[in-house]
């Protein structure tokens, strides 16, 4: 009787696919293609396949990391390959794909000088349990021993699967095919209702999950699918308004006015088990901060009566005077995984909620907010809620807003009583307003070739102040938000015509470009010379009337930054001295 044993699937194939989708602009020519390899997949690769044709190298939520930066992967290429830059830059400035970059230079190289005769090729499962080694790699040697299970793979790949490689290692799949296309896929192959798929990938947190239950046990298995503690979910997010007035043009009736503090936003499951209590704690982007924060953890265990639930909040570093330190001050807290003790001590935190997601046995993410309020608030002890009103008069959300804004905050988020918990989903059931730092007018003092659509254009920009006591141009950062294709285009053509120099992708220019810029908050960076840079920024307009010698200074950024604390608790070693 034979035993052959099972062939695996080739990673070619998963790489011929999305070269194939990729191809195509039509939505259902795309979903056609994919559920077709996924009816083909042996059920225990579907898992791990439809994870990588999104560009997953995990499920949301998960705990592991590849921590592969750029310049780790490209040292491995250029052992590899030893390309020519020249020609590096010519294929990047015309692709602006990382991954196709990669595929010209194997081509170019006739593959990789390691790879024999007697090689074998690189399967679904092995690139997925190469991954996962890779995450679990750690202690002294980590980054040698990662390069070495990379290189495992890159010397067998084709250059077709070296492409896809590097783009899912860097997160740039972007072929057009979205997690949500991905849902729909499956819910066309599989012949289970859409709403039903996209639920249990909310609750799973792993669509490649959601894809193997929906092929092997159905519509029946993905509706026993619950929400259980210690599986992250993406957090629902609220739509920018213009202002209070916006916000009550939009939301008929009463709203919940609730304070938008300057702090991080957390995700708390919490669980008892024969009297002892399992807590973790999620940021807003689904990373495990638990370790960084045990003075919420005990907190929590010792004030939420709960058996177990999924909480939201706030955490805040407060001043003596109760006002919220900066958020780059809090930030020192949340990247701290030594001495965690001694930062406890240096930089206290309290806790504030806002939602409640599982109480027990029962989900509220289709319950609606006024009841998961009430229902928090029965529950959480001694930890006070975000400070709210409910009303719709205009004027007493005005005054809320000024109070929040006195007392060092960002502004308020409105909430529809009856809104139910989206995850995932900014809608105008939450709406924010928040109060805007003054516009800086800035100069691009040079420019970066885009990726994907923006390949073609100097469409990453690098913004800078004079400062008159250095003689020279300080860079606060670089943004490429806020823009139009027609802008893209324009904007190329004059900061080609200012060309003083070129490095690989950075086009340095002449400083003559003068853009009025937005930005979230002014902080301090050890990224660039200056020391400062700006959150979120991002161009309002390109000022065609005004010269960079009539552009904002250095000195201004340095009274903004200065100003942004006058509702803020001072730090007490720095005082906050900007740049001596």
């Amino acid at each position: 009787m034979s035993t052959r044993k099972k062939r695996s699937t080739k990673f070619l194939k998963l790489a011929e696919l999305s070269e194939q989708i990729m191809a195509t602009t039509k939505r259902l020519e795309k979903m056609d293609l994919a559920g077709a390899f996924l009816q083909s997949l042996p059920n225990d690769e579907i898992e791990p396949a439809s994870l990588l044709l999104i560009g997953l190298p995990f499920p949301r939520g998960s705990k592991r990391t590849l921590d592969i930066s750029w310049a780790s992967l490209w040292d491995l290429i250029k052992e590899l390959l030893n390309p020519e830059q020249e020609t590096v830059s010519k294929y990047f400035r015309q692709s602006g794909d990382i991954g196709e970059v990669i595929r010209r230079l194997y081509i170019d190289s006739g593959g990789v000088s390691q790879k024999t005769l007697f090689s074998t090729p690189i399967t679904i499962p092995e690139v997925y349990k190469t991954f996962e080694n890779i995450a679990d790699v750690g202690g002294s040697g980590a980054r040698r021993k990662k390069a070495a299970l990379l290189r495992s793979l890159f010397t067998r790949a084709t250059a077709l699967e070296a492409k896809y490689l590097a783009k899912i290692l860097v997160g740039d799949q972007r072929i057009g095919f979205s997690e949500g296309m991905l849902e729909s896929t499956i819910s066309r192959v599989f012949k289970i209702p859409l709403p039903l798929i996209r639920r249990a990938n909310m609750l799973t947190g792993n669509i490649g999950k959601v894809a193997y239950i929906a092929k092997v046990d159905g519509t029946i298995g993905l509706k026993k699918v619950k929400l259980k503690p210690f599986t992250p979910l993406l957090p629902m997010l609220a739509a920018q308004a213009k202002d209070i007035n916006d916000v009550l043009d939009q939301h008929e009736g009463e709203s919940a006015f609730e304070m938008k503090l300057d702090g991080a936003r957390i995700q708390i499951h919490s669980k008892q088990k024969n009297g002892e209590h399992q807590t973790r704690i999620y940021s807003r982007r689904l990373t495990d901060v638990t370790i960084s924060l045990p003075d919420i953890v005990i907190l929590v265990n010792k004030e939420i009566k709960a058996l177990s639930c999924i909480l939201e909040g706030e955490v805040l570093s407060v001043g003596p005077n109760g006002r919220p330190y900066p958020f780059q001050h809090l930030m020192r807290r949340f990247r701290r995984v030594h001495d965690v003790e001694q930062m406890v001590k240096e930089i206290p935190v309290t806790l504030q909620l806002f939602d409640l997601l599982m109480l027990d046995n029962d989900v509220l993410i289709d319950t609606p907010y006024i009841q998961r309020r009430k229902r928090l608030k029965s529950i959480s002890g001694k930890i006070p809620l975000v400070p709210q009103i409910v009303t719709k008069d205009p004027e007493k959300v005005k005054q809320f807003f000024e109070l929040s804004i006195q007392q060092g905050h960002e502004g308020l988020v409105a909430k529809r009583l009856d809104s139910l918990y989206k995850l995932g989903i900014r809608g105008k059931a939450w709406l924010k307003v928040k109060k805007t730092m003054e516009s800086l007018d800035l100069v691009i003092i040079a420019a970066e070739y885009g990726t994907g659509r923006r390949h073609k254009w100097l469409s990453n920009y690098h913004l800078a102040v004079w400062d008159p006591e250095t003689s020279q141009y300080q860079t606060l950062g670089k943004t490429f938000k806020g823009l139009t294709d027609e802008d893209f285009e324009e904007i190329t053509q004059r900061l080609l015509s200012l060309k003083t120099d070129q490095d690989r992708n950075i086009v340095f220019v002449r400083p003559q470009i003068v853009v009025e810029t937005e930005y979230d908050e002014i902080q301090k960076s050890p990224t660039y010379k200056s020391g400062m840079a700006l959150r979120f920024a991002r161009i309002k307009r390109i000022i065609y009337d005004k010269s960079s010698k009539e552009a904002d200074t250095f000195q201004r950024v340095l009274e903004l930054y200065k100003s942004q604390f006058k509702r803020k608790a001072p730090i007490k070693k720095e005082r906050e001295k900007a740049r001596k």
